[in-house]
């Protein structure tokens, strides 16, 4: 049976009391490999300093952090929504830093979070989303979802063990155009 979890929208005020734990995940799912824009290993100030620039960026309305939660209150998964796009790019949004605990994995956390994700851009007018990723499991949930791979770049970034890795771009459409 997959354990009960929650989902939610964190607001900037909360960022702010929850910088460590956020900052323990990222460093959590870098040294298990992801390739997630950073290096391993990752100090916790580096982890709660990217975590500081998410926080300014939700409190000026230009993107939405979401918090997963397996147990009450143990945050064991993020995903980020992007809307600071430009004026031409209303109708868009770019998913980012689904993460989700290695100790939370394949509990249906980051499928729960892409689905709330959705529905919140999907409220806020935004109907295309995109997304990158440089994981098999993170295809296989990206397909699972609805998304379609628009292709694949050789060598585009590095894994956090420093060796090149391809990265593949996905898009969503949430719904008919408005």
């Amino acid at each position: 049976m997959t354990p009960a979890h929650s989902v939610r929208a964190l607001p900037s005020h909360a960022i702010t009391g929850e910088l460590v734990r956020l900052g323990a995940l990222l460093i959590d799912c870098v040294r298990a490999g992801a390739s997630i824009g950073f290096l391993d290993p990752l100090s916790a100030a580096d982890a709660e300093s990217f975590w500081a620039r998410i926080q300014r960026a939700v409190a000026a309305e230009r993107a939405v952090l979401f918090v997963g939660e397996i147990e009450q209150g143990e945050i064991a998964g993020t995903v980020v929504l992007d809307i600071d796009t430009l004026p031409n790019q209303p109708h868009r949004a770019t998913v980012s830093k689904l993460l989700v605990h290695t100790a939370a994995r394949r509990q249906g956390l980051g499928e729960a979070l892409m689905r709330e994700l959705e529905r919140t851009a999907l409220h806020a007018g935004r109907w295309l989303l995109t997304l990158d990723t440089a994981t098999g499991e993170a295809e296989r949930l990206y397909t699972r979802l609805g998304y379609s791979a628009a292709g694949t770049i050789p060598d585009y970034a590095l894994n956090p063990d420093s060796t090149l890795t391809p990265t593949t771009f996905f898009y969503k459409r949430l719904g008919e155009r408005r």
